[in-house]
């Protein structure tokens, strides 16, 4: 059973998970996850073993060589490409079964496998604590969709709808009927007036119904698809820091991606398969009252054909997996691309960065073209399963007609029905299916929407003087079983305080801000904020009261006033200006062809390092805040820009919290913290404050 993995470094808890379904314990990979949570470093073998164990399963870590792993208790953990782990879950004598948490299952030869493993396997067996459990309850459609209001009745009218124009292809029949036993035999030509007549007017009627029944599913796809896709960005936006840093952003966008796949398929293709269901029951009664031996024959012909497509499901499912992992891949290497496109130029690499998307565009083809041809081959199988059964009822049928047992006009119309029934069964049949491959779609999708928000309550005003912060016995590090990043560290900032923490680069500055932030949260301790916990449900009343600029802050697509005030809609073009005043930017707005309103191209293109950092203070200022956070907010300024963003910054009355290395702007601080091996160090004097921003 393969598990893919969502996170860019959880290969070996998927790893864990599909050992543990094959002994019976079906554990998911996001219960996983939350129980043991993994940094972007990923786990190395003793995490993987430890995990393995706190689930019940024994482990025996060996060295082994190629021609050793069928003595192996398969299914076990291999080491691969030194970055990465997989599953053997079979070794046959000319190839292998590989779970790769990446891409799903795969086939290798020996010679292929040798050049990806590293000789190091896993053996995992369960152990006395090892308890079984069943798999969870599917994904709910209400989990996936969220609250989406008034579609409730364009499915009724859908339904409704769809109903009426079966019941008029369900009376064309009796027309062909009625005109050769009737009118042909009799030559009643006056019945044919009738009957052309009658059939006209339900075809006129019929042509309408289905036109209001294409505006109520054009209207419905538009409500739902725009309401669905504003549900899940809007969670996803709410979700914690860690999420985003943990994912590729090409693999998250694939996953929004699935939001329009699923909506379809609600929309069209549910309906379809409702009344496909209901009118092949109703096509197949009227097939028994004409004759049960014919209905036999098409019964046992749509039998086998469901049998086909059941049979080869799961390689379909592993198929569609494989699709839109591929795609994945290819986004973000896309994304990447033009995203540091900059750095490509300078390196010369843009020939190698495009042969390797054209490979991952291969990738994708290949995988497309796998899929496509599995969908000929059942295509192709439905053919020749209901051809078949084509030509046995009309043999059949001509033999009965000739013995008198059905008239010509009773064959022609139940060969109808039966090419009814047959389309319809065979469409059901095809939509089951499919909705059997939107179970894809829906856990790559379960990833985003049932991943656990930010509990940042309810917003509302913190006074400018509850900005005291305590950091109480705080320690962080990204996953357990790596080192601490920050160990221990206690501190107090009074209100109006200004405090530049300095230390060596990879000491947790940037990780000590983000904690007091709220973007990351303590493995150890507690941080407050006026007496507010900032990771508790007043997280959102803290924030109101915060501006900070980070090292990793970006600008946005628009002009440089919608980036200062953050696209506020009640923008205040005073505040703007009064903001880019204080960061020392507002003169070389000024000069600008069309000042404020000048757009700054995409992430701030149009504009120097300088001016972008200048930019996000401004709009940190418009918030007036009643807490300053500056990450290196003066990195890219010279000494003279620099030492006027200072004295701008000095003059406000705020608490302010500065990371810096200058000692410039450490001099321009009230108090020095220093940071050294991820604990607070006793508090220098005055005196030794340059000394210290020098030695960081």
């Amino acid at each position: 059973m393969s598990r893919i993995q969502a996170e860019a470094a959880e290969c070996g808890l998927a790893c864990i998970a599909i050992v543990a379904a094959a002994h019976g314990q079906h554990i998911g990979l996001a219960e996983l996850r939350q129980r043991f949570p993994l940094s972007l470093r990923g786990a190395r073998l003793n995490q993987v073993i430890h995990i393995a164990h706190q689930i019940g399963l024994e482990s025996r870590p060996v060295r082994v060589e190629l021609d050793g792993l069928r003595q192996l208790r398969l299914p076990c953990i291999l080491h691969w490409d030194l970055n990465h782990f997989v599953v053997l879950e079979r070794a046959g004598a000319k190839c292998c079964v590989i779970q790769d948490p990446a891409v799903g299952e795969r086939r290798l030869g020996w010679s292929e496998l040798s050049r990806h493993f590293t000789g190091i396997a896993v053996e995992l067996s369960p152990g006395a604590e090892f308890a079984p459990r069943r798999a969870a309850p599917g994904i709910s459609l209400r989990q996936l969709i969220g609250p989406v209001r008034r579609w409730g009745q364009a499915v009724a009218q859908i339904l409704l709808a769809s109903l009426a124009l079966q019941c008029f292809v369900t009376l064309a029949p009796f027309y062909l009927q009625l005109v050769v036993d009737q009118v042909l035999v009799s030559a009643e030509r006056d019945l044919l007036v009738v009957l052309g007549m009658g059939f006209g007017l339900l075809l006129l009627l019929q042509t309408g119904v289905s036109v209001l029944r294409g505006w109520s599913v054009i209207h419905l796809s538009a409500q739902l698809g725009v309401q669905w896709i504003s549900n899940v960005f809007a969670h996803l936006l709410r979700l914690p820091l860690d999420f985003f840093e943990k994912r590729h952003l090409g693999d998250i966008n694939s996953r929004l991606g699935s939001v329009q796949v699923i909506q379809k398929t609600l929309t069209t293709s549910f309906v379809e398969a409702v009344i496909d269901g209901l009118m092949a029951l109703l096509t197949l009664a009227l097939m028994l009252v004409y004759s049960r031996t014919l209905a036999l024959v098409t019964i046992i012909a749509a039998a086998c054909y469901l049998a086909i497509r059941l049979v080869g499901s799961q390689q379909m499912r592993q198929r569609v997996e494989r699709q839109l992992a591929a795609g994945a891949r290819q986004q973000t290497h896309l994304l990447e691309s033009l995203r540091g496109v900059q750095s490509l130029k300078i390196a010369g690499l843009e020939p190698l960065r495009a042969a390797a998307f054209r490979n991952l565009s291969v990738e994708v083809a290949n995988q497309d073209a796998r899929l496509a041809r599995l969908s000929l081959l059942f295509g192709n199988a439905g053919q020749l399963v209901f051809g078949a059964e084509r030509i046995a009822v009309i043999w059949l049928g001509a033999a009965l007609a000739l013995d008198n047992v059905f008239s010509v006009g009773m064959l022609i119309a139940y060969l109808s029905y039966k090419e009814q029934f047959t389309a319809r069964v065979g469409s059901l049949i095809d939509k089951a299916v499919e909705f059997r491959m939107l179970r894809v779609h829906a856990e790559r999708l379960a990833d985003i929407v049932l991943a656990e928000p930010e509990h940042t309550g309810a917003a509302a005003d913190v006074g400018p003087g509850d900005t005291r912060i305590v950091l109480n016995n705080v320690s962080f590090r990204y996953s357990d079983g790596e080192p601490w990043i920050l160990r221990h560290c206690n501190l107090v900032i009074e209100p109006g305080e200004s405090v530049a923490l300095t230390g060596a680069s990879g000491c947790g500055k940037t990780t000590l801000v983000k904690l007091m932030l709220g973007l990351l949260r303590p493995q150890e301790g507690s941080i407050t904020l006026g007496g507010l916990d900032v990771h508790g449900p007043a997280a959102r009343s803290v924030r109101t009261r915060i501006g900070a600029v980070m090292q990793e802050d970006q600008l946005f697509a628009g002009n440089i006033a919608d980036n200062i005030s953050l696209f506020d809609p009640d923008v205040d073009m005073a505040r703007v200006e009064a903001a880019a005043r204080k960061a020392a930017i507002h003169a070389e707005i000024a000069a600008m062809p069309m000042s404020y309103q000048s757009l700054i191209g995409d992430m701030g293109s149009a504009l120097s390092g300088g001016q972008k950092q200048r930019v996000i203070l401004a709009r940190a200022l418009y918030r007036e805040p009643s807490l300053l956070f500056l990450d290196e907010a003066t990195s890219h300024l010279d000494l003279a820009g620099e030492r006027c963003v200072n004295e701008a910054v000095r003059g406000l009355s705020l608490t302010k919290v500065i990371v810096a290395h200058r000692p410039e702007t450490i001099a321009s601080a009230g108090r020095v913290v220093v940071l050294e091996q991820g604990s607070i160090v006793p508090e220098k004097p005055a005196a030794a404050r340059l000394a210290a921003g020098r030695g960081a």
